[in-house]
Order: structure tokens, then sequence, then C-alpha cells
């Protein structure tokens, strides 16, 4: 008979697959087979060769067979099983059938009566212990794993009559043994030394327990910090960032459950951070908002919402779905908002709580976020700086307070002191190892309870306990995670008879509790505590682990249509499957190679999926690594060359631009290895823009789009006809021609929407929206073009400091101001941090338009100091020119030319505006200093280097800077012919505050030529 490995039914040996659940069979694969750390011995005796030499067999049979006997007779009363003889040899295990959170000194126990034994029997032996994960199940063995050879290999090098544990041993029992120094030992076979350690004597005992709900006990300051931090959210109608940390099982959400249940009525949600966390950014924003059941009044920030719950497909940033759940928190107000297992949140979460906590104005709101301290690894400092925030950290309970919380669960005087001392000493201070032990107590009726070295024994230990059909539930449910579905539960648990009446089993233990389900129609489940679920998912071997993460996703897959992730957490446990088939050597192995390499396709489809979907709302930290993920499934000949081009723009968008442009010269070279020309065509594209942004020529760039246009055109290509048209935008750009980069961007956005090219679709307002600022288009119908896409501004924010700059060439200086402020706050609140800084520009520039340079000059040198410390190039060089110029007007020459210096350094030497605007300051600088003759070349060149572009309105600042340069050179007629120019190309751009400045100019030359 063929054991299945996934529910455990009986089949013939015949069979291919299960008759019950359908699951595939491996013929001698372990029955029931498990995985459990255990505790293995090994007992040798020394000298037996020369103990046989002359002696009787009989007699020496005789000799043997009480020493087996008696070694025996020990290790089954510590609780150990003798797996076998080997020749004088006597290897026992420790934890089969059933795990004890004290194996390993059990094992440490036994191992020293043997060897205390051992000189009566008139024989000397040597004995290694060693601890580790082994699977269990088989009829030949007890155990299977390297623990059992290390074990071995500890007794061959142990010295006669001495027993030697290995590290893992001594980690478990340190602090109930004596050991000596550590050994290191060579072992054959092994990367580095094993520690050893000689067992000297027990001095100390484990206890073992059962878990219960606890009263809080010893956190009275803690209490009464969340207290006043939520009296002052609400006294100051603000937000306020509470963070609890703690490891697991001290007391984090036993603190919040206190707080929570003291508020009455008012509102609190709470979302919790999936212990498989990545790419599933939002899941515990997801929970919060469908609990709050509310929309906000804002539309737009109704419809971001709408997205992220899959109830549109309308592409969301992940600025905007922050700033929407903000508003969405500030109309609810007030509220109490709590994020658990934070420690788990992808960074896109992170940073939407610090936009919450930064950002919301006018509301009383609490977050409160609960997370272990690994999260300040991640984020150190996470809450620092914020005058509104505040960290506890949950340090263990004193001896008083734990003494305390044992006697309210057990009751006082229940237990004896002994009891209660091993207890109190075990728990460490943890509430939840003193519930779990109290509760194993309770259940069992004895009162010789021992103390587990760590929590995961003690979970392991009471799991190993239950029934055998309820533990099979439990394990069943720990696949889908910590939170669990009944309908998951039974799939998954094939002939498993009232799979509901053994999870209502569970919960009167407290090992599960009722939760909100997430799927309609179903009902959920809780584990007590994800330790727990830890446990129960660590018992399953990886041949039945990836067969029940196989048969979840296809549950999945059939009644789970609207959870929001799908994708990702699909995506999750066919990724899951396919791993531990690969470990497990199935991918190798005829049906199980396809049937691997088919588990391997599914994940990488739900995974690509999700990928895309968070890059197309710029969650670029979500959309790396569901997309490295997806790739990684797959041999590089199979996979999609969308998923790799959208990596490599995840990864650009980050700002890894040199990996950006490696990753996308390795794609095309690989496409163009296969022939594929279209796709490796695309690859270069980017390639070569990505380049520009480097620091490199822009040259080559239109000759490549132009070449690649009639290719993508033959092959009826819209993705890369869009892909042409966005390289063809940024030559133009680049060469300021703004009218031929819209025309071009326009006809980007027309390819990319027939092909579904969302993410390059949606930055086109942006680029647009220059073309209108610097082009020839007239400032009057540029503003109409702003006003027909005002609706869009809010998520475009920076086509407010566009909007500005037209509007200060109308000379309505405080409705520009006004914008840049919105502009650069809306960037802020967007997270939009760096395009942020790009606001001095604007701002630089309305200012001097205004006449007040020495704010110009305080703006442009800050911005340059901010792009400077992000490492930017490309916009600094621009806004150093600026800078230069305000402080050329205040007269601070010196200051001007290092300025130039600095945005010569920078900006690349086909960068036109840059090296138009450098060389006009450097012209009226040395036009001062009475270098007429380099000045007048400069000035020249500049109009020049305009000339070649439409952008009409630097075009007249260059002819009018030429004025003021011929000027200071004697050749007034000339001076005024050149500011009569730009007046005409100021009223052309109906450029007022332009117009005015030229015509006052030429006014005044033409006076003094006569």
């Amino acid at each position: 008979m063929t054991i299945c490995a996934s529910c455990g039914t009986g089949n013939p040996d015949a069979a291919k697959f299960c008759s019950e659940c359908g699951a595939r069979l491996r013929p001698g694969a372990p029955a029931r087979g498990q995985r459990k750390t255990v505790t293995v011995l090994f007992c040798d005796v020394v000298g037996s060769t020369a103990l046989g030499d002359g002696a009787d067999p009989e007699a020496l049979q005789a000799v043997l067979g009480r020493y087996f006997e008696r070694m025996k007779t020990v290790v089954e009363r510590h609780g150990g099983a003798v797996e076998k003889f080997i020749g004088d040899a006597v290897v026992a295990v420790f934890g089969v059938p059933v795990v004890h959170e004290d194996d390993a000194l059990r094992a440490c126990r036994a191992a020293l009566e043997m060897r205390a034994a051992l000189p009566a029997l008139g024989l000397r032996g040597r004995i290694g212990v060693n601890s580790g994960e082994v699977v269990t199940g088989s009829p030949e063995r007890l155990a299977t794993g390297d623990a059992v050879n290390v074990a071995a290999r500890l007794e061959q090098a142990a010295e006669p009559g001495q027993v030697l544990i290995g590290a893992a041993t001594r980690a478990l029992v340190r602090d109930a043994v004596e050991t000596g120094e550590e050994r290191p030992l060579d072992v054959k076979g092994k990367a580095a030394p094993l520690a050893a350690y000689s067992l000297l004597a027990v001095v100390g005992d484990a206890t073992i327990a059962r878990h219960l709900d606890a009263p809080i006990v010893g956190r009275a300051l803690e209490q009464r910090a969340l207290a006043e931090a939520w009296q002052r959210a609400q006294s100051e109608r603000a937000c306020h960032l509470f963070t609890i940390l703690g490891t697991a099982g001290v007391g984090k959400s036993r603190l919040s459950a206190e707080f929570l249940s003291s508020l009455g009525g008012t509102r609190a949600v709470s979302g919790r951070c999936l212990s498989y966390g990545e790419g599933i950014t939002y899941w515990p924003v997801v929970e919060a908002v469908i609990q709050l059941g509310a929309r906000p009044s804002d539309a737009r920030a109704a419809a971001a919402l709408a997205a992220l719950l899959r109830e549109s497909e309308a592409p969301v940033a992940a600025e905007e779905i922050a700033w929407a759940f903000r508003k969405l928190l500030e109309e609810a107000a007030p509220v109490v908002c709590v994020f658990d297992d934070l420690h788990w949140a992808e960074p896109t979460l992170l940073d939407l709580v610090d936009h919450v906590a930064d950002w919301s104005r006018g509301a009383p709101i609490l977050l409160l976020c609960m997370a272990r301290p690994e999260l300040l690894e991640r984020r150190p400092a996470w809450g620092g700086g914020k005058l509104n925030a505040t960290t506890v950290m949950l340090e263990p309970l004193d001896d008083d307070e734990t003494g305390s919380l044992i006697d309210q669960l057990a009751g006082a005087g229940s237990l004896d002191a002994r009891l209660r001392g091993r207890i109190l000493d075990a728990a460490g201070g943890n509430p939840l190892f003193v519930e779990e032990m109290l509760a194993m107590v309770g259940e069992s009726g004895s009162e010789e309870v021992i103390v587990p070295p760590t929590i995961h024994a003690l979970l392991a230990a009471r799991l190993d306990q239950l029934e055998t059909s309820e533990r099979r539930v439990l394990e069943r449910g720990s696949v889908e995670g910590n939170i669990f579905h009944l309908g998951g539960v039974q799939a998954l648990s094939g002939a498993e008879p009232d799979v509901q009446r053994r999870l209502m089993g569970l919960v009167s233990k407290e090992l599960v509790r009722p939760d909100r389900a997430q799927i309609p129609g179903d009902e959920a489940f809780r584990f007590r505590h994800l330790l727990i679920r830890d446990a129960a998912y660590d018992g399953l071997p990886k041949a039945t682990r990836a067969e029940l993460h196989e048969r979840f996703a296809d549950w999945l897959e059939a009644h789970a249509h609207d959870l929001v992730e799908l994708d990702e957490i699909c995506g999750y446990h066919l990724e899951q499957a396919h791993r531990y088939r690969c470990e497990l050597g199935l991918d190798d192995d005829g049906l199980d190679d396809e049937r691997t390499a088919r588990l391997a396709r599914r994940a990488s489809d739900r995974l690509g999926a999700a990928g895309t979907r968070a890059f197309d709302r710029s969650d670029v930290g979500a959309a790396r690594v569901l997309l490295e993920r997806a790739l990684a499934l797959l041999p590089a000949a199979e996979r999609p060359f969308e998923l790799e081009l959208n990596l490599v723009e995840a990864r650009f968008t980050a700002g890894e631009l040199q990996g950006a442009i490696d990753a996308a010269v390795a794609l095309a070279e690989r496409n163009e290895r296969r022939g594929e020309e279209v796709t490796a065509l695309r690859a270069r594209l980017h390639a070569v823009q990505y380049g520009m942004l480097a620091g490199g020529s822009a040259s080559g760039i239109r000759d490549m789009a132009e070449r690649a246009l009639a290719v993508f055109e033959q092959a009826c290509d819209d993705a890369g006809l869009a892909d042409a048209y966005s390289a063809l935008a940024w030559a133009e750009h680049n060469a300021c021609h703004w009218a031929r980069q819209n025309e071009a961007i326009e006809r980007m956005v027309e390819h990319a929407t027939r092909a579904g090219y969302v993410a390059l679709a949606r930055r086109a307002l942006d680029v647009i929206g220059t073309g209108y600022v610097f082009g020839p288009t007239p400032v009057g119908e540029s503003l109409e073009w702003f006003e027909q896409h005002a609706a869009d501004m809010p998520r475009r924010p920076h086509m407010l400091g566009q909007k500005a700059m037209l509007a200060a060439m109308q000379g309505d200086f405080d409705h520009a101001r006004l914008l840049c402020e919105e502009s650069e706050a809306q960037l802020l609140e967007l997270g939009q941090r760096l395009i942020a800084l790009t606001s001095a520009m604007g701002s630089s520039y309305v200012e001097l338009l205004a006449g007040n340079a020495s704010r110009a000059a305080e703006v442009a040198v800050a911005g340059c100091d901010a792009l400077a410390k992000h490492g930017e190039r490309g916009w600094l060089s621009t806004l150093a020119c600026q800078a230069a110029g305000a402080l050329y007007v205040l007269g601070d020459d010196d200051e001007a030319w290092r300025w130039t210096e600095v945005a010569a350094e920078a900006g690349a030497a086909d960068d036109v505006i840059t090296q138009m605007l450098l060389r006009q300051v450097r012209a009226k600088v040395l036009a001062r200093r009475g270098v007429l003759r380099e000045a007048e070349v400069l000035a020249r060149e500049a109009v020049a280097i305009c000339a070649d572009t439409d952008m009409v309105a630097w075009m007249a600042d260059a002819r009018l800077d030429l004025a003021e340069v011929l000027a200071a050179a004697g050749h007034t007629a000339e001076a005024a012919a050149e500011a009569r120019t730009a007046e005409e190309l100021y009223r052309a751009k109906g450029h007022v505050v332009g117009v005015a400045l030229a015509r006052t100019k030429a006014g005044e030359l033409a006076a003094a030529a006569t």
C-alpha cells in the first residue's frame, strides 16, 4: 500500500494518484512523514575487539546482552526510543514519536546515566548527542537527516568515558547543564568545523505547560503613554504615531487590545501585514478600508481607493493611495488605526504610514503600529524626528510581575512553590511562555512541568500532543498562513471528517480563534500566535508542503475571485510549491519534471501580473520584488520580454541608473542572439535613453528612434512604436524642440494606450506640460491647455509648477507663487521628494521675473544643494544656471561665475538649455568686467544655440542679454535692435513681463544711440 503524503489515505501500490485527494503518489515516500526537531544519541563501547579476544562467545553475548538491555532501559526511562543496535553501538532518538520541549535535556540526562552504568557492566564507552531537524515516519528508521550523522561523528570524536554534545544541543540546554570549553572538530564533508562540548553535569530542570489567555500585567507605564497619546491626538485634533515594539509573545497585542477596549464608541480599524508580504503591499490598508465601510468625499481619493480594492482597473500611483487613505482617515476621525506585524511590511506601506503621520491635519487620528524589533533594522529612524511620534519597547516582565501573572492564570496558591518557580524561571518574563506552560499543565494534569528552552520547542511539544486529526487540520490551516479559511482547510484535508468540528475543538484549546473572513461566504480562523502557526507548518515534510501549496492555489483560483491581491497570494503559494519540489529534486524526474515546470509557469504568470500592476501604479519597490521573483522562476529562454522590460524600467525608476542600463543592454544582446530584432531594438531604445540621463550624449538617439519607427511600423508593434516615440521625444526634449517633443509624446500615448502600456502613457502629461511652457505656444493658449487638464493636476502636481511659470509671464506673481507652493506641497504629500526639489526651478524663475533676485538666488542655491545630495545632475545643471543669473542681478559676479562652473560640470555638452544659459551669464559677467570681445562671442553663441530651438521666450532672453553685452561695448544701435527683436519674440509668446522689459530696454538704448 502507498500512503498519500498529502492526506494520509492508503492506496494500492499500483495507483499513481490518491483516490481521496487526487494528489500524485510517490511510491516509497514516508507514511505520514513529519519534520521535527529531535535529539539523537549514539553510544558505543570502547575496546570491544579486545573484549572479544579469547572470550567465550556465550559469555560475550551475555555481556553485550546486559549492555543493550541496560542502555535501552535508560533511554526509554528518559522518554527516548532506541532506533537500532549497530554492532555494539546504541542509536536512540528523543522526540519520536512525540516531541517534548525538553528532548535535548532528556538525551543529556540519559547520556550521563548510560555513561555511569557502563563501569558496572565492566565496559567503557563514549557518547555523542546532537539535536536538529529530521524527517520521521519511515518504517525503516525513526529519523533521517544530517542531525543523525553529526551525532555519530560526535561519538567517534569523544574520548573514552566522555559525552560530547553538539552546538544545537548545547543551545537548547545551556541553562540546565555544565559543559567544558568548545572543541572544534574537523569533519569530512563539512565546510566548517563542528563545535563540540564535553557534557559534565545536568544541573537544572525544564517544565511543560499549555497556553491560556492572560490578563494584562505590569504594563502600567505603557498603558498610560498610549492613553496620553490618544488624548493628545484628540485635544490637538492631530495625528499621533504610536509604535509598540517587542519580541514575539511579549504582549504587544495584549497591550493594544486593552487600549482598544477602553475606547468606548470611538471607531477603531485594523490591518495585519502578512508573514509572506513581498509585493503584498496594501493588504493591511485594504483591511482597514473595508472595515471603515466608506469612501472619501473627494472624488479623486475615492477613485484611488476603488482602484486599490480592484473595483476599477484605473492605474493609481503609490503616492496617491497614501494620500487617499489619509483623506479617508481624516474624514472618519476620531479614529484609531492599528497596523500589526509591521516588521513584515513592504517599504511602500511604511512610506504610507509615514505619509499619514507627517501630513494629516485637523483630525484626531492614532496610528497604532505593532512590530518586532526587526523593524528598526529596516527603518533605523522609524518615528525619529517626529514630534507627534512615540515608540515604546515592551521589555520582559520582572519576576514580581511574572509571578502575579502566574497566580492570576492558575489561581493563587494552586501551584506548589517548586512548580511555580520553574515556570517563573523558564518564562524569562515572556507572558506567552507563561500562558503556554500553564495551559499544558492544566490539560495534562501533571504536576511535573518541564521548562522549555525556547518557545519553538514549547509549541512543537504542545502540537505533538494533539490528536492526529486535530493536528492534521491545524497543519492544513498553516499552509494558508496566520489567518486561514474553513473552505481552504476542507479542500486540503482530503478524507478528514468534520473539519469544522475539529477547528472548534482547536478553538476551545485556544490554539486558534475565529476571525473575519476575507473570502465572502466562508469562515476564517486565526492562530492564537504566529509561532503556533510556524510550529504547525514546520512539522510538514517538504513534499507535503509542495502538494498542499499547489492545491491551496487551485482552491484560491476557484473560490477567491474577489480577493484584492489574488495574484500576489496565489503566486506565492505556487512559488512555494515549486521551490519545495526543486529542493527535493523533483524538477528532474520525468513526469515530476513537467509538473514542476508547470508550477513555475503558473507562479510566474501570477507574480508577473502582480508586478506589472504594481509598476503601473508606481509602486516600484513591490514591482521590483514581484517581477524578479516571476522571472527567476523561468529559464532565460522562456522569460516574457514585457516582464523583463518592466523590471528594467522599475530599476531605472528606483534610481538604479547604471543597473538599468546594464540590464537593458543585456536584454537587447540576448534577444539579438535569438534573432528577435523587434524586442532587441526596444531594449536598445531604453538603454540609450537611460544612458543620456547618466551623463551620456543624446547623439544617436534620434537616428535610432527613426530607424526603430520603420521596424515597428513594419511589425505593427504598438508597444515598440510607443518606445520609439518616447525615445524621439527625449531627443527633441534635449534639443529643446518642444513642439516636436509634444508631437512625439502624443503619438507615444496613442500607441501606448493601444498596447496597454499603462506605465508609459501615464507619464505623458508631465512631459507635454513642459512643451507648453518652453515651446512656442502662446501663454494664453498654453494656460487654456492646463485648464482643460485641471482634473489631472492633483495627480500630476508637477503641472502646477509649470502653470506657475506661465502665470509669472503674465505678471500674476501672487498666483504663480501660490501655484509653486501647492505644487511642492502636493509632491511632498505624494512622497515624490526628488521631483519636489525641482519645484525650485519654477519658484526661482517666478521670483526673478517678479524682480526679487535675492529670493530667486536663495531658492535656486538651496535647490541645487538638495539635488546634489541626491546625486542628481540633469536638473541641477539648469538650476545652477538660474542661481548664477540671479546672483549676477545682485551684483555678485564671482559667485555667479562659480555657479556657471557647477552647471558646466553637471550638464552634458549637448544639454541645450544648460549650455545656452551658462553662456548668457558668463557673457554678462565678462562684459561688466570689461572683457568685451569674449563676452560678445559667448552672447552670440547663446543666441545661435537658441536659434535652433523653438524656445521663443528663452530666445528673447538670449537676445536681451546680447543687447546688454553690446551696449557695454558701445554698440548702442545694434543693442537697441536686439532689444526690439526680443520684444517681438516675447510678444509672440504672450510673455507680458518680457515685452515690458524689452520695450523699456529698447527705449533706453535708442535714446542713448541718438
